[in-house]
């Protein structure tokens, strides 16, 4: 899966028309944005408002192969909760940002985030259809019920994303997972 999507990251053509279709089948709801400028340029993001059922606590900026990674982790959210015994669907994402032109951990020299290519999400809950929360920095050891639901949808990240760090990496992320296009599977 990874593999493919990586393939799109080089054909922003055919990586809009995966969204295009996406969007036809009630998957996702996105519009094309203005390019970005400046220190960090991105010629053609996208703005998500939403996966289908499942909103936003707000729209994000992604480029187009993070809005199609994206989308696949959303849809495929259902079947990993069921794995984890929790038998309700996604309705809300919680997220802290994902487009913002900067370094890694703020630091004011070293590489850019992926979050300065909108090629990182970072969410911090997960609300079910039954109405119950599962916050990252909340629930991630406990109760049971949350924080198993909780590594399933990390671990569905981790076969979608390039990366995906979470509480067990640093206290960076003890609030929430990372979700970035780097990398070849990098879960932690």
């Amino acid at each position: 899966m990874r593999y493919k999507l990586q393939r799109l990251s080089h054909d922003p053509a055919a990586c809009l028309a995966v969204m295009q279709r996406a969007s036809q089948q009630g998957f996702v709801q996105f519009r094309r944005a203005p390019p970005q400028q400046g220190d960090c340029p991105i010629e053609q993001p996208l703005r998500v408002s939403g996966f289908g059922e499942v909103s936003v606590s707000s729209s994000f900026l992604a480029s187009c192969p993070m809005a199609v990674s994206s989308t696949v982790f959303v849809v495929n959210s259902h079947q990993a909760l069921l794995q984890a015994g929790i038998n309700s669907r996604l309705s809300r994402i919680a997220h802290v940002g994902s487009y913002a032109c900067r370094n890694i951990y703020h630091r004011q020299q070293g590489r850019l985030s992926e979050h300065a290519t909108a090629e990182a999400w970072d969410i911090s809950g997960f609300q079910l259809a039954n109405g119950q929360w599962l916050m990252v920095g909340k629930n991630w050891r406990q109760p049971t019920e949350a924080a198993a639901g909780l590594h399933a949808l990390w671990r569905e990240g981790c076969a979608t994303f390039g990366n995906v760090l979470g509480p067990d990496y640093n206290a960076a992320h003890a609030g929430h997972f990372h979700l970035g296009m780097r990398g070849a599977g990098y879960c932690r």
